[in-house]
């Protein structure tokens, strides 16, 4: 038999490669680097050992990262069947805490991204999923914590509603409680926020595609579906995220293009709020609250009123930049300190563990809530030496998470 014919060992389950994980995979692929060869190395070790998890789901976030979601879901379901859990380790192998996350299938939105939290830490992370239909896993890893990482959205909605009946039994301190997860969700948030001092979040509503026609041609009233709007609204799918299918409309004809172009059957319908200071530039900020307290993530400035870290050209931007640094330098005096009574109200009344929220200012000067979401990503992956005040911000916001942890065991 010639030799290049005989099929490559099985490895045995010790040498397996460790699990990437998000972090290094998204890493490199914002910095630009072609992913292809390393998902064609994943492919090739899941080809060799089928029993080979830890590649297939990085493969899955390989794909998922090249916009091949269906495809990349589909990878991670196959993973998911030889098993249900994945480890990170701590930095050096030697963990000072060992975090339980309760995880849901789903795309790269579908759950906080604890590992860019985590990283280089002294934190060990084990990432269980969930499954539908198939029962809670009867032995669990040794841990001293646990958090649910599952983000709120009509998906995860009855997987939310089944952990919030597990939670009370288990033994160890629990982060973001499942059955206040739900609050962050756009009509939910609107009824619990909405009086906070200080806040001002735009009235949504989840309408049907066909409640939608209907204004669309104007046989009811835009006030009829959403309370007192009027022209321009926001409208996105149901559970889009990343601005996926979000568009400002600007009268009842551009709602029936938009829904010509569109296949989903739900959408969530806001009120536009304009939001520019006065120099004729809109600026959104990432702000992170942990245990109740607020961090500076990023700020973008952009002259659309959509912004995205990524288009708001602040690479291209020194002057952008140096506004950033600013905010975040000043951060603590400034910007938390002028919202300190909403942004308190905001965490005192969703009383999760960590919450990620993406705000704006009103020119009356409130704090305008865009979302509010565990699954945004806070990361310290842009390049130093165009952003070299990131860095120590970002650093002070993974600390105040580990010290969450800490104190989350002392409890």
């Amino acid at each position: 038999m010639n030799s290049s014919a005989v099929p490559a060992p099985v490895a045995k389950v010790q040498d397996r490669e460790p699990l990437l994980g998000l972090a290094p995979l998204m890493t490199m692929a914002f910095r630009g680097i072609d992913l292809t060869l390393l998902g064609q190395r994943l492919i090739a070790r899941a080809s060799a050992d089928p029993d080979d998890a830890n590649a297939l789901m990085d493969l899955s976030i390989v794909l998922q990262l090249k916009e091949l979601r269906d495809m990349g879901l589909a990878v991670q379901a196959q993973a998911l069947h030889l098993q249900q859990r994945f480890h990170l380790p701590a930095r050096g192998g030697v963990s000072a805490i060992r975090l339980l996350a309760i995880m849901a299938p789903g795309d790269l939105m579908a759950n906080t991204p604890l590992d860019f939290l985590l990283q280089h830490s002294d934190v060990a992370l084990d990432l269980l999923y969930v499954l539908p239909g198939k029962p809670f896993p009867p032995a669990l890893p040794e841990h001293d914590l646990i958090m649910v990482a599952v983000c709120e959205s009509e998906r995860n909605r009855a997987l939310l509603q089944r952990l919030a009946l597990l939670a009370p039994s288990w033994p160890c301190p629990v982060l973001n409680l499942p059955e206040r997860i739900a609050r962050a969700g756009r009509e939910v948030a609107h009824a619990l926020l909405a009086s906070a001092p200080g806040v001002h979040i735009p009235v949504s509503a989840r309408l049907d595609r066909g409640a939608l026609e209907q204004v669309a041609c104007e046989q009811r009233a835009l006030a009829s579906v959403l309370e007192d709007a009027s022209f321009p609204v926001i409208i996105r799918p149901l559970d889009a995220h990343a601005g996926h299918g979000l568009m400002k409309l600007d009268a009842p004809h551009a709602l029936g293009e938009y829904l010509r172009a569109m296949s989903e059957p739900e959408f969530v319908l806001s009120q536009f709020v304009d939001y520019r200071s006065a120099d004729g530039l809109y600026r959104k900020y990432r702000v992170a609250l942990i245990d109740g307290r607020p961090y500076a993530c990023h700020m973008g400035i952009s002259e659309q009123w959509m912004i995205h870290y990524l288009n708001a050209g602040m690479t291209e931007s020194a002057q952008k930049r140096a506004e950033e640094a600013q905010f975040m330098a000043r951060f603590d005096r400034d910007f938390a300190r002028r919202h300190a009574r909403a942004l308190s109200a905001v965490a005192a009344r969703l009383a999760l563990d960590y919450v990620v929220i993406d705000c704006g200012e009103t020119r009356d000067g409130k704090l305008l809530l865009f979302e509010l979401d565990a699954g945004a990503v806070v990361h310290s992956m842009d390049p130093v030496e165009l952003f070299p005040y990131k860095r120590p911000t970002m650093q002070k916001v993974f600390a105040a998470f580990r010290a969450m942890l800490s104190r989350a065991m002392d409890r």
